[in-house]
């Protein structure tokens, strides 16, 4: 099997690590507390320089995905020197870790560990020290909390019953290390899971999110287009694989705008176009790449379907030959982000009691992609945007840029929020877990 035999391992480690249990806190005063109990905790300027050195460490030691080899080093000590036993490698370089009493319900919570094929231009004392690789998206940031959450719920593990899974996960960017985590059996008996990502969309104690589809799914093509060069004074002599590619590129644009619902949002973008070597030569082959998204499974795999014969069929009128390649082997299709309801109730309720009701604000449905899509199709997810815009510290600019940089302040927001989401929903479920046809939890 597939499956990763862990819970039986998890269960006797916590026979000996776990401490009597509390009863379950259910009041709303006393739930509301735990939020702004973890903030406060967070915010300890000696647990806030600890997240913030950790964060520092890995930025100035990006590694790109599946070679996260420090990285989850790094992770692992620190789990080590709290007592929080782990489970590594899991898909190469990953590492889940457990909290808890070994018993139902399981939350998991994630963060993602890699980095960007991106050469660093912020000139500051923790730049990166590793040539054209650079933490752009925030990646050791989110590692930064989830140890921070990691580390005050295992402080509190008496207070409550239910068991943690940690997930820190390869390749978000483009490798798909979820995909390769869900099929190591890390979720297989995980009842929910939490992920989060800093944005520099939102200011500094605002979080943002929304229920059902939240991010697109996504895929990449890769197209060659094959006619036959010659001389460019004489055409007429050559099958010139430049005007077929130039109407692919055009027809596939017609998906969209006239084959798609417009209410069903879709995009197909043609960002890769490579042919010829000088001005007065037609070229053998162009060849020509992009991306396709969509919210529903039914769209993008029409998409898929209809890319590959625009760019036959549009090839073939003008005489050439041409082969697509979706390269699904190297970098898989990501799902749709799409977040649960139940699971959403619970992030306003608990955001509502550390940030407030007026800094919970709906985001609007994005067409880029997140591989976290992949644990919340296998089980209930749940993904969240915290913001980290503070212009008395200068202006942030979004991911994937070389001037990327984040406002540590959001530290002590992710942290306190994952261990307050993870804490409360395994208060709030303990009892649903325990009935029967839900106490089957023998193996991860």
């Amino acid at each position: 099997m597939g499956s990763l035999r862990l819970v039986s391992l998890f269960l006797t480690v916590f026979s000996f690590l776990s401490l009597p249990t509390s009863s379950n806190l259910s009041t709303p005063q006393e739930l509301a507390e735990i939020s702004t109990d973890f903030l406060e905790n967070a915010r300890n300027p000696q647990f806030f320089d600890w997240m913030v050195g950790i964060r520092r460490k890995i930025h100035e030691n990006p590694e790109l995905g599946f070679e996260e080899f420090e990285t989850s080093k790094l992770i692992r000590a620190e789990l080590d020197k709290m007592g929080i036993p782990f489970k590594y490698p899991i898909a190469l370089t990953g590492v889940v870790g457990f909290i808890g009493s070994g018993e139902p319900p399981l939350v998991a919570l994630r963060a993602d560990m890699d980095a960007l094929a991106i050469q660093e231009t912020v000139e500051w004392e923790h730049k990166s020290k590793m040539p054209g690789k650079m933490h752009a998206c925030g990646h050791d940031a989110h590692v930064a909390m989830l140890l921070g959450a990691a580390k005050m719920l295992h402080e509190r593990r008496h207070k409550f019953k239910g068991s943690v899974v940690l997930v820190f996960q390869p390749a978000e960017e483009g490798g798909g290390g979820a995909k390769k985590m869900v099929e190591a059996g890390v979720v297989d008996t995980v009842d929910a899971i939490f992920g989060l990502h800093v944005a520099a969309d939102f200011p500094i104690g605002v979080v943002a999110s929304r229920p059902g589809p939240m991010m697109a799914a996504s895929g990449m093509f890769e197209a060659e287009i094959r006619g036959k060069g010659g001389h460019a004074a004489i055409p007429q002599h050559a099958i010139d694989p430049i005007i077929a590619a130039s109407n692919v590129i055009i027809s596939l644009q017609l998906l969209v705008s006239r084959e798609a619902d417009p209410l069903d949002t879709q995009v197909v973008t043609v960002a890769k176009v490579q042919g010829g070597d000088a001005f007065n030569v037609i070229p053998d082959a162009v060849k020509i790449a992009g991306t396709f998204r969509a919210f529903s499974k039914e769209s993008f795999n029409q998409l898929k379907r209809r890319i590959e014969e625009v760019i036959v069929t549009q090839a073939t009128v003008q005489r050439c030959n041409a082969t697509v390649n979706f390269k699904e082997n190297d970098k898989p299709f990501y799902p749709a982000v799409v977040n649960d309801m139940d699971l959403h109730q619970h992030f306003v309720k608990v955001a509502t009691d550390m940030v407030g009701a007026q800094n919970i604000k709906e985001s609007q449905p994005t067409m880029g992609a997140e591989d976290f899509a992949f644990f919340a199709e296998a089980i209930p997810g749940y993904f969240f945007w915290v913001g980290m815009q503070d212009e008395s510290k200068g202006e942030l600019v979004g991911g994937h840029s070389s001037n990327y940089r984040i406002n540590e302040d959001v530290l002590q927001y992710g942290a306190a929020l994952h261990a307050s989401m993870a804490m409360r929903y395994l208060l709030q479920n303990y009892l649903k877990s325990t009935s029967p046809k839900q106490s089957h939890h023998d193996e991860l």
